[in-house]
């Protein structure tokens, strides 16, 4: 089954349908999905701007990652799920959709940045945890970050305008 058909078959389903027809499903689910967004990108910006040194200089990397992530997760989790309801309610659409396939993309390195960041420059924190000035990989994963998630969001909104 290709990729096109799957998501033909997600739109005629019938979890498809009652989300596409329903008259307060769809708004709700959109709604949902847009507060989990700012949940996880508000999250993670005062991450970003901590790493970029422009709030909370003297706050330990370590307790903001600490004091945040739950909060970044359950963003992550509603929003994932509300996404995917929103994608099967319109699938053929989204599938041949430009904006959608870049949000798709940006979605994915915006993921793989701080799993990189973990991976490598937060593994030695110790050494500059407390530092209000951060070092060069920190600051340019935070950089990115804001930048992907910017991209996200605008190619999210883009949506409405390609058919």
């Amino acid at each position: 089954m290709s990729l096109q058909h799957l998501c033909q078959w997600l739109f005629r389903s019938h979890v498809g349908t009652v989300i596409r027809e329903s008259t307060f499903l769809y708004p709700a689910i959109e709604t949902i999905h847009v507060l989990a967004t700012i949940l996880l990108v508000g999250t993670v910006a005062i991450l970003d701007l901590r790493l970029l040194g422009v709030i909370m200089r003297r706050e330990r990397v370590s307790t903001v990652v600490r004091q945040i992530l739950p909060l970044t997760w359950w963003g992550f989790v509603i929003m994932f799920v509300s996404g995917v309801l929103l994608f099967w309610a319109n699938a053929t659409d989204y599938y041949a959709n430009p904006a959608f396939r870049f949000k798709l993309l940006l979605l994915l390195f915006a993921g793989l940045n701080p799993l990189l960041f973990h991976l490598t420059t937060y593994r030695g924190v110790a050494s500059w945890d407390e530092d209000s000035q951060t070092p060069i990989r920190a600051r340019l994963t935070g950089f990115l970050s804001l930048t992907l998630w910017s991209g996200t969001i605008i190619a999210g909104r883009a949506i409405a305008y390609f058919h």
